[in-house]
């Protein structure tokens, strides 16, 4: 989804049992430009983390079926490095070091001002690239992002670009991704291209993985959505 600039809405998971907090959370933040996904329980949250993209959670911490801490120490032990933000009703000092130990990388207790909540999301989500890894892997396969070295059986070095693409895919292994999602994620201060770019660039990504012998693959055609899989 587009906003009233035509660029990719930032996207967020809103986990809150609370149906009419959940409303009214989703309505501003709506409001103030992102696209929302609302659900009602951990499990759910971890679903949709799984099989979607997302700039942020919003994770509440008592949630029936998996609470948000568990919910986020699950997907964080799965590899997805997310910014997310805690929300609880406790003020205990304990609970909010359970849910930083979690991998919580911000906390509002309740009841919160709105503006403060929409001021640490454009916080997070600025310093996106300082949540990842120096270096990812996928079954074999590394990708060392200082260096811009994809390695294998061999190694060979990626551009800039190709590193940026290639870290995508890594960090949303086994997730179907649109063009438009990829090209808004890896282009987004680039204003001289298209979204035919991503074509382009998926196909050095393909020969570079074939020269080293990699065993894992892009799927996926030209104008569609693309997924990083295990061979």
């Amino acid at each position: 989804m587009l906003n009233s600039k035509g660029a990719q809405k930032m996207k967020i998971l809103l986990a809150e049992d609370e149906h009419d907090m959940s409303a009214a959370l989703a309505a501003i933040l709506a409001h103030s430009g992102y696209e929302v996904d609302a659900v009602y329980d951990g499990q759910a949250a971890v679903e949709k983390a799984q099989s979607n993209v997302y700039d942020c959670f919003i994770l509440d911490v008592m949630m029936p079926k998996l609470s948000g801490v568990d919910a986020l120490k699950y997907l964080r032990d799965s590899g997805d490095i997310t910014p997310a933000i805690m929300l609880t009703a406790k003020a205990e000092i304990d609970d909010r070091i359970t849910g930083l130990d979690a991998g919580a990388d911000d906390y509002l207790t309740k009841p919160f001002a709105m503006g403060e909540l929409l001021a640490r999301i454009r916080s997070m989500t600025r310093r996106n690239d300082s949540y990842t890894p120096a270096k990812l892997s996928v079954s074999s396969v590394e990708l060392d992002i200082e260096e811009q070295e994809l390695s294998c059986k061999n190694t060979i070095r990626l551009s800039s670009k190709e590193t940026k693409l290639m870290k995508f895919f890594m960090l949303n292994e086994g997730k179907k991704l649109p063009t438009e999602i990829i090209f808004a994620h890896v282009w987004k201060d680039d204003k001289e291209v298209d979204e035919s770019i991503v074509w382009v660039y998926i196909s050095y990504l393909r020969e570079k993985m074939a020269a080293i012998g990699a065993n894992i693959k892009i799927e996926g055609n030209k104008g569609q959505e693309f997924l990083l899989a295990v061979k």
